[in-house]
């Protein structure tokens, strides 16, 4: 959890900077919508001269082209006198912004100073380059794209409640069988079918990774161990970037041919070792005749 004062919620228009106000103002904050940037510098001047012990949460919308410029001198300003502030930037498909914009029948803030005849998706993309720089800076940006306004509440609760931001991320492990189809739903894939298979042990064909005879075959390889090991530091060291760009969930596929043997051993082996890594993990097998896990 964050102590800054100030917080200033920025990003494209329609991505839920209004949503995320709310959240905010349910916080505590309170909340100060489509301020000026070039006003700032006075805001922050007054809270502190009078001392008071209060959090503020600052929208500020490209309603206007200079309202950016502003803003980027306005943060210089602040960094220049030493005050702190966090800058919480809300992003989001262009797919999804184009339905938001059509399904609410709202003119895009930008549609007036620019050529009317340019489309909603030329609009976007204008005010996609005038943000690049803010963007850059920003201390969190949350990517609502897929976040429903629950979701995005809980972000929020996540970033300012004190649990640290890569807390927020849970990562999904799932089995799964190349000849079903792979998976077009995971964020990552790996292939184990380099391991030997316990389909051509009879004894082991008839059982699944999740009886202790398949996973103790599975395991006893050493190229196992080291996929494990390898994979699952790779996982930890990629999670605070995820959560800096606003994924609440992380997606592991592990396949081998027909998700029964390999690859539940490998799923249930690699979600037991990020738990232990306090990595908040949820573990499933997509082919529905692989048995409960171990």
């Amino acid at each position: 959890m964050h102590d800054v004062s100030f917080t200033i919620v920025t990003g494209v228009s329609g991505a839920g900077k209004t949503q995320a106000m709310k959240v905010l103002e349910d916080l505590g904050f309170f909340c100060i919508d489509n301020l000026p940037p070039s006003l700032l510098p006075q805001l922050v001047e007054l809270h502190f001269q009078t001392g008071q012990n209060r959090k503020y949460a600052i929208a500020i919308d490209i309603r206007v082209r200079e309202y950016f410029s502003d803003l980027q001198k306005a943060l210089a300003w602040l960094d220049q006198k030493g005050y702190r502030y966090f800058l919480l930037f809300l992003d989001c498909s262009d797919a999804v912004l184009v339905r938001r914009f059509s399904e609410t029948r709202r003119l895009h803030p930008l549609h007036q100073s620019l050529d009317t005849a340019e489309s909603i998706e030329g609009t976007i993309a204008a005010e996609r380059r005038l943000l690049a720089d803010v963007r850059s800076i920003a201390d969190v940006i949350i990517d609502t794209t897929d976040l429903r306004p629950m979701d995005l509440r809980q972000r929020l609760l996540d970033i300012y409640e004190g649990k640290p931001l890569h807390k927020s991320v849970t990562v999904d492990v799932f089995s799964f069988g190349y000849k079903f189809g792979a998976p077009i739903d995971a964020d990552m894939v790996f292939d184990v079918r380099f391991i030997p298979n316990p389909y051509y042990v009879d004894k082991l064909r008839p059982l699944t990774g999740a009886d202790q005879g398949v996973y103790d075959y599975v395991m006893q390889f050493p190229i196992t161990e080291v996929f494990l090991s390898r994979v699952s530091d790779l996982i930890v060291n990629l999670i605070p970037g995820y959560a800096r760009e606003g994924k609440a969930r992380l997606t592991v596929g592990i396949g081998c041919t027909g998700g029964q043997h390999r690859s539940v051993a490998v799923a249930i082996a690699l979600h037991r070792r990020l738990q232990d890594l306090d990595v908040a993990a949820s573990l499933r097998h997509r082919e529905r005749s692989a048995a409960p896990t171990l």
